[in-house]
């Protein structure tokens, strides 16, 4: 039985942003909103990215590292990873997610995290498994260099 993953649009993602800025401060607009929009549409290609986790790592990863808007790139992306993973039905792991990717987005965007990592870090999030020692250790190098 195949799994119907469901997704939002860039209006949508704009709408969210902007809610963030109005609640939270910081610039209104956008910059780079082709580079969401194409992100948002080629995460939907099962061969680039075939598992939910590798999309939910996509989307965070292109509104946190693509820019698209001119201020609360990094909300923005926890937001819409928080969504996204509402969306799909995951709702028994979104208040860790939010809580345990809040410096991840933050790291993320200083180029501490990378891609592999970031997909181990939502694996284990969405397993429901405590982070293992490994990754702790792992996570620790990449933010410590």
């Amino acid at each position: 039985m195949e799994t119907i993953i469901f997704y939002f649009d860039t209006a949508h993602a704009i709408e969210v942003h902007d809610w963030i800025i109005e609640n939270s401060g910081g610039l209104s607009g956008n910059r780079e909103i082709g580079l969401l929009d194409s992100a948002l549409e080629h995460v939907q290609n099962d061969m680039y990215y075939p598992t939910f986790e590798e999309k939910l790592k996509h989307i965070i990863y292109a509104v946190n590292k693509f820019h698209p808007f001119s201020d609360g790139n990094k909300r923005s992306s926890l937001t819409l990873g928080a969504y996204f993973l509402e969306l799909n039905g995951y709702d028994y792991c979104i208040k860790r997610f939010i809580l345990e990717m809040e410096n991840i987005v933050v790291w993320l965007a200083e180029g501490k995290i990378k891609d592999d990592l970031l997909l181990k870090i939502i694996k284990e999030i969405i397993d429901d498994n405590e982070f293992d020692e490994s990754l702790k250790l792992e996570i620790f190098e990449a933010v410590s260099s």
